[in-house]
């Protein structure tokens, strides 16, 4: 549902160009609404995908949204909620009421309705809740049951599934007889009597079958299931391992409860990513159309956690102000000390991370991760050591400081190296998201070893 991760406006309006809304239809529709000629826009925007009607509305002010919800009414396709962001389905709320957006969840698959419920506050939901009809409710409040961020919240009830007995012309006539089928689905899941899952059936192959043969005589076993309660992380690792477009979820008991369709899990995948981008910035759960007061909450935690490290470095500096003040080259060149190693770590951490989300990591390719990272540390720091004494020389004429500065400079882009890898992996450990709290720990440990390092060797060998 978050959509923060999204192209530029540049890029959206190409896009609409080829797809539909492109900004004349933009513009016809606020001069349609700018005028009320309800036929107008109802003209204007019913042909649209409900990608691009969610589009549309966000591009909008507020009056002019007011307006289209208005003149719309119950021709705006009920899917469009799926692709609003927070806070346009907070303004929707606000607009068409509890009573409008629980007239439109029905129409979604279970798995939409819910991921649209989740972004409302508990006292929205239960009023949205309490204006739905009674079976639709009972399906979303099961959904919303299990754990959060699990497979079943992320799963549809919505299933296509037939006996092993059935034939593939009875389960093609069932398909076609059958009103309330899911919009979208991929194979037909094989059931027992106790709705145990025994294996699924492509519709691929389904529909390139003689209609005598039997489910059970072509049906593939199913080693993919989902139990129900699984990290949604979990479930795209394994779309994304075995190239998945589609798994049941079951029970403890390996009775069917639903499925999970490759939509939902670039979804995931694609929330994942920005949470991890978001972190690794220390800005996570901001958008730009966050208000003052949220922004200044998501940043300022992280912000004095960095003050209180840098403190922790402008420390051990204060140690060796006597060596600064007589020898000015220090001053000049710490700073290139420090920066070095910050970048060199962070690009360490970058991929650790990356390869704990994607469970890259295990016993047996930790081992060999560390090693490379220290390696590259130990490379890079001879070549830049080399590279940053020769400056250091050319600079301030004197050997002693160029000398310490290269050893320095090999010292903490190997400490970078190590210790990028090695953050991530204890946070993870102590159960911290390493996205969020591995970029502040690494700044601080690189400062605070290319200050010792190189004013220490400084202290030792140039006074």
């Amino acid at each position: 549902m978050d959509q923060q991760n999204k192209p530029s406006r540049d890029h959206l309006d190409q896009l609409s160009s080829l797809y539909g809304m492109t900004p004349k239809v933009e513009a016809a529709v606020i001069i349609a609404l700018a005028d009320g000629d309800a036929r107008r826009v109802r003209a204007l925007v019913s042909p649209l995908h409900p990608a691009d009607q969610a589009d549309l509305v966000e591009r909008l002010n507020g009056p002019q949204r007011k307006l289209l919800f208005a003149m719309m009414g119950p021709v705006l396709d009920p899917e469009t909620l799926t692709y609003f962001d927070d806070d346009l389905l907070e303004d929707a709320l606000g607009i068409i009421g509890a009573e409008g957006v629980a007239k439109a969840l029905p129409e979604l698959d279970s798995d939409d309705a819910i991921d649209i419920l989740e972004e409302f506050d508990e006292e929205e939901r239960d009023s949205i809740l309490a204006a739905m009809p009674a079976a639709e409710r009972l399906i979303v409040e099961e959904g919303l049951s299990y754990p959060e961020d699990s497979a079943g919240r992320l799963m549809q009830r919505e299933v296509v599934v037939a006996p092993s007995h059935w034939t593939v012309g009875q389960t093609i006539d069932f398909m076609r007889s059958e009103d309330n089928l899911p919009e979208d689905f991929y194979a037909i899941v094989v059931i027992d009597p106790a709705r145990r899952v025994l294996g699924q059936v492509r519709l691929s192959r389904l529909l390139s079958a003689q209609r005598p043969v039997r489910m059970s005589e072509m049906m593939e076993n199913t080693p993919h299931q989902i139990p129900v309660s699984m990290d949604q992380e979990e479930v795209a690792v394994l779309f994304r391992r075995y190239a998945l477009v589609s798994a049941s979820v079951v029970d403890d008991q390996n009775r069917l409860v639903g499925m999970i369709t490759v939509d939902d899990v670039v979804e995931v995948i694609d929330e994942e990513a920005e949470e991890d981008l978001m972190g690794l910035a220390g800005v996570s759960d901001v958008s730009i159309r966050s208000t003052l007061i949220e922004t200044l909450q998501a940043r300022f935690s992280w912000l004095g956690v960095n003050l209180l490290t840098a403190i922790a470095a402008s420390v051990v500096i204060s140690f060796f102000e006597d060596a600064i003040q007589r020898i000015v080259a220090l001053a000049v060149l710490m700073p290139i000390v420090a920066s070095m190693g910050g970048n060199a770590g962070t690009q360490t951490v970058t991929v650790a991370v990356r390869a704990l989300a994607l469970r890259q990591l295990s016993r047996s390719t930790m081992a060999g991760f560390i090693w490379r990272e220290f390696s590259v540390g130990v490379i890079n720091g001879t070549i830049f050591a080399i590279t940053a004494g020769v400056i250091a020389f050319a600079w301030f004429g004197d050997l002693s400081v160029a000398l310490v500065m290269g050893f320095a400079m090999m010292a903490n882009l190997i400490v970078a190296g190590v210790s990028g890898t090695a953050i991530p992996l204890t946070l993870s450990r102590l159960g911290v998201d390493p996205a969020v709290a591995s970029s502040v720990f690494i700044t601080t440990i690189t400062d605070v070893i290319g200050f010792l390092t190189f004013l220490g060797l400084a202290a030792l060998f140039l006074l």
